[in-house]
């Protein structure tokens, strides 16, 4: 099998194959350079380029684009990465030409921008219960590693930092949390699971202790389960001198009525382009901006909008500040489709949006037949593949025209499927992704291993793309060649 039927050559629904040819090979025209004022050896005497016209154009990258599933085509139910739906009219803002500023002009001609940022940091304040917001991390998990780092300076002024060298981290967490614990220079102490899935609060009363500088928590975690004795927990890390700090992946379940800062949390990074539907995923940009308590705000990043005595914003330093960790204003764009998401949807919208969320997770749960430990949920739910590979099981979804759901996550579940439906799918979208829920758990193991047969790529080998990525342009003939070899 050649390179082109490798990889384009495949049945869709329809019985029709998917045969995109490249632009190269479309209608082509030789080029030639006689007098160029360039050294020869960098003048090549012939060029061969495509020459389609804008009709073949506008065909061939409407084609490509049918190819690639997306939020756009239907759900995208990944557990935890919270893939919403992301409105239109949140990029007609970003979009605007008013909001194109250069990041270096002084605050005084940027009174809008930094009024957007302001406002913006205010509202987060008061949805996650926080005292202070900056907006400068680039993501979550640079929200992670920005708190931690706030955590740290708080402890070197109370001259601690060198004892609290640990942070708390429930086994089930989010994989950055690991790694941003130890990024800031913390030894990671793990910390399982109850049989119910959640903090078992003996087990921590043993584990902190002088040492402790922080216990990094999701709430709900990322079962779908909320953390029952969150008031104990918090009262635990702080009776030992240690900070809360809340993992804001999960904020979308609590939206309108219930705030980290309420249940004890210092510190929290709030995924915005999760619980407020700027885009995601793709390589970036995202955001991850955090909030604190009043002890805590002397050491946030630099700079920070403030509003002066007279009432205009501008940029200042706090005291104690642990630096930059984002050029300029952070995301600017990413910040500014979060903002008008959340001016849009009001309180009573945000309210509705969780509400929706835990709902609609639920019944999907009730729908699937496949085995789902644990419950009720709020956002999202884990199933169990059984006796099927979760990663084999994901591939015959994608033969249902649906993307699957998060796999092999948390190890908590077996052959875990980690679903999250958003509040944005209606009843009867839920219902096509129980369909295929139930034609894969259907599906012989000779199936599975074939699928997916309807994309328009198959599979790939995993660990060859991982382990020796090519991300640079490659003649198409040396790509045929090889994959014929």
């Amino acid at each position: 099998m050649n390179y082109r039927q490798a990889t384009w050559e495949r049945e869709t629904e329809s019985g029709e194959a998917v045969n995109e040819p490249l632009l190269s090979e479309k209608r082509t025209e030789t080029v030639t350079h006689d007098d160029v004022d360039l050294p020869d050896e960098l003048v090549r005497d012939e060029l061969t380029l495509p020459e389609p016209a804008e009709p073949e154009v506008a065909s061939h990258y409407t084609r490509l684009s049918q190819m690639n599933y997306s939020v756009e085509h239907g759900p995208y139910p990944l557990g935890s990465c919270t893939m919403k739906y992301n409105p239109k009219f949140t990029e007609d803002v970003a979009a605007l030409e008013d909001g194109a500023i250069h990041p270096d002009r002084p605050d005084e001609y940027a009174q809008g921008t930094l009024a957007v940022l302001h406002g913006l940091q205010e509202y987060l304040a008061e949805i996650g219960g926080m005292d202070a917001v900056t907006l400068q991390p680039p993501a979550g998990a640079a929200g992670e590693f920005t708190g931690l780092l706030v955590a740290r300076a708080y402890h070197r002024s109370n001259d601690e930092d060198d004892d609290r060298r640990e942070v708390i981290v429930p086994a089930s967490a989010h994989g950055t949390n690991f790694a941003s614990a130890a990024m800031a220079g913390y030894d990671v102490v793990e910390l399982p699971s109850d049989e119910d899935g959640r903090v078992p609060v003996d087990a921590l009363e043993e584990a902190v202790g002088e040492s402790t500088a922080a216990l990094m928590l999701t709430n709900p975690n990322t079962l779908g389960l909320f953390e029952r004795d969150i008031e104990e927990i918090a009262e635990i890390v702080h009776d030992a001198g240690g900070l809360l700090y809340y993992d804001g992946a999960n904020l979308n379940a609590l939206l309108g009525r219930a705030r980290p800062g309420d249940m004890g949390f210092d510190i929290m990074h709030y995924n915005v382009h999760k619980t407020f539907a700027s885009p995601h995923g793709g390589g970036g940009p995202g955001a991850g901006p955090i909030g604190v308590v009043d002890e805590l705000t002397e050491f946030l990043p630099d700079p920070h909008v403030r509003e002066a005595d007279d009432g205009s914003f501008e940029f200042s330093e706090p005291p104690e500040s642990v630096g930059k960790v984002h050029g300029f204003h952070g995301n600017w764009l990413v910040l500014l489709k979060t903002y008008a998401y959340i001016s849009r949807l009001g309180d009573a919208g945000l309210k509705d949006t969780s509400a929706m969320a835990v709902l609609n997770a639920n019944y999907l749960a009730s729908q699937i037949d496949l085995d789902v430990p644990y419950g009720p949920f709020h956002h999202e739910f884990v199933a169990s593949a059984g006796d099927v590979d979760a990663a084999e099981f994901a591939k015959g979804m994608l033969d249902e025209a649906v993307h699957p759901p998060t796999t092999k996550w948390p190890e908590i579940v077996d052959e875990a499927l980690m679903t999250e439906p958003t509040e944005a799918l209606s009843k009867d979208q839920l219902d096509v992704l129980a369909d295929a829920f139930t034609a894969a758990s259907q599906k012989t193991p000779e199936e599975l291993a074939a699928a997916p047969t309807t994309t328009a790529a198959a599979r790939i080998d995993q660990t060859s793309a991982a382990r020796n990525p090519r991300l640079s342009w490659r003649d198409v003939e040396e790509a045929v060649e090889e994959v014929d070899e």
